[in-house]
């Protein structure tokens, strides 16, 4: 589909990758909806700014009320620290799989009617190459994306015939303001080019849904996906930032 003249919605674009998700499609001629738990936050000119709590079924309604004439759906908002599975605090792991799973799930019924109204449209997931690995100190993490991908695969195959495209954008590390953050707590080396630059990532995807793709990858995404033939094995996160 065309996104010059769409209407888009964007989870979590107060900042990193949703902010550039937002910047983009203005640019490309699309109105936007720029929502936040704290639309405060949100500095985005020329976007519609709305408050959006995905894991709240109230706001989530609300959303859908008001953006009426959305027909582009880009579920990028999520908690992403969950811990370790075993080890981990348990609040934080529910955390992680509300946001990841629940709240994306939450989105797209209350959104469905909207695409179709609208005449399909598309839904893009943003999920993480650790759905096909996982990835040391945050496998709770890995788990609710690979939950969310089996979720866009289900999603996928329900809406086919009101005519919604539904795709995933799998990335490997970018660089945000969280996970820079990360690495510099970790006290990880960042080698040249490491990390995607999320507005190069961000074009990546819109590009992908302008062709219809279902599943969009960069280097990272693509070596996961291979590794699914064999023995499963985790995300190594110092290796690929070196």
């Amino acid at each position: 589909m065309k996104l010059h003249h769409s209407t888009a919605l964007v989870t979590g674009a107060n900042r990193g990758i949703g902010r550039h998700f937002a910047l983009e499609l203005l640019s490309r001629g699309a109105k936007v909806y720029a929502t936040a738990r704290r639309p405060e936050l949100v500095d985005i000119p020329g976007a519609t700014v709305l408050r959006l709590d995905i894991t709240d079924e109230a706001s989530v309604a609300a959303a859908a009320e008001i953006a009426g004439d959305v027909d582009v759906l880009i579920n990028n908002a999520a908690f992403t620290l969950g811990g370790n599975l075993v080890t981990g605090d348990l609040e934080a792991i529910r955390e992680t799989m509300d946001s990841n799973y629940y709240g994306t799930l939450s989105m797209i019924r209350a959104f469905a009617p909207v695409l179709a109204r609208n005449g399909g449209g598309a839904i893009l997931n943003v999920l993480s190459a650790v759905a096909w690995t996982t990835v040391e100190g945050n496998t709770a993490y890995g788990a609710a994306k690979s939950a969310e991908w089996g979720l866009t695969n289900g999603v996928r195959l329900e809406l086919a015939g009101q005519g919604t495209l539904v795709s995933a954008l799998v990335p490997g590390v970018t660089a945000t303001e969280t996970m820079r953050d990360y690495v510099r707590d970790s006290g990880l080396e960042i080698g040249e080019g490491a990390m995607n630059e999320p507005g190069d990532l961000v074009r990546l995807a819109l590009d992908g849904i302008e062709a219809g793709e279902i599943e969009i990858l960069d280097r990272f995404g693509t070596f996961a996906k291979s590794t699914l033939t064999g023995p499963p094995q985790a995300f190594d996160l110092e290796a690929a930032l070196r």
